[in-house]
């Protein structure tokens, strides 16, 4: 393909987001997806619950999650794929890889270059259902692990309970990437001889955090506020509100 001047073109139209929420078990995570437009679960843990959702069987191998990623390219009002969880998900990915691959061949990282083709899969599939018009919401755990900065001593933050590269490939094509949890305020208690103690108490109230700090890992293209209640309709109007004020500014 020849590339000149007449190729340019301007994004004009805003694409369906893919968004990844992660963050503890228990917050709500699965009822944020469940509340996105028209959903359809791919489930690859039985996490549903009593919520009322459509969603394809529980997928037990790897396939399984290729062949409802393939069911979606046909006719159906379905506007948003939610997959349930990444990190099991992943567990399948690595079953499948053990299966197929002896010990010897996975040495030295050679496991994760070849997990992470498979992840390309997933994403190739997806973004092949964005270009129909549909949304994504990766779902995912938790894990508490060291971060080592160029800048400062290391520290541990909150991360996806994923492999690193593949991590780092789900979040590269994800829109925003969000961690969930509580909020909490941190009290500081006179414990007597000029000494204090501080403690940290949840307010009860879950919020999406979607601008990365050392405590943990995110991100967002809708230049949204650094926490928002975890509700999708607080998303999907905090993205909303962003385009029109950005289409509004260059429009001056």
């Amino acid at each position: 393909m020849a590339i000149n001047l007449q190729a340019i073109s301007r994004n004009t139209s805003i694409q369906p987001p893919r968004i990844m929420v992660y963050g503890p078990h228990g917050l709500g995570k699965t009822t944020f997806g469940a509340s996105a437009p028209t959903p359809i679960f791919i489930l690859t843990e039985d996490g549903l619950g009593r919520l009322e959702a459509d969603h394809f069987p529980l997928a037990t191998k790897f396939s399984d999650v290729q062949e409802s990623l393939k069911a979606l390219q046909g006719e159906h009002d379905f506007q948003t794929v939610v997959i349930d969880s990444l990190d099991w998900l992943d567990n399948l990915i690595w079953e499948q890889i053990n299966t197929q691959y002896e010990a010897k061949d996975l040495a030295y990282g050679k496991g994760a270059v070849i997990a992470a083709d498979l992840w390309r899969k997933v994403l190739d599939s997806l973004t092949a259902l964005r270009s129909k018009g549909m949304a994504s919401i990766l779902l995912a755990h938790c894990e508490i692990k060291r971060f080592d900065s160029p800048e400062v001593e290391y520290y541990e933050r909150y991360q996806p309970k994923l492999q690193a590269r593949s991590s780092a490939l789900v979040q590269e094509w994800c829109d925003v990437v969000g961690f969930a949890n509580y909020k909490t305020i941190v009290k500081s208690s006179d414990v007597g001889f000029n000494n204090k103690v501080s403690r940290g108490i949840s307010t009860g109230e879950r919020l999406l955090y979607t601008s990365e700090k050392p405590a943990y890992l995110a991100k967002n293209r809708y230049s949204l506020p650094d926490s928002l209640p975890l509700d999708w309709s607080a998303l999907a109007d905090a993205m909303t509100t962003t385009t029109e004020t950005t289409k509004q500014s260059k429009g001056k």
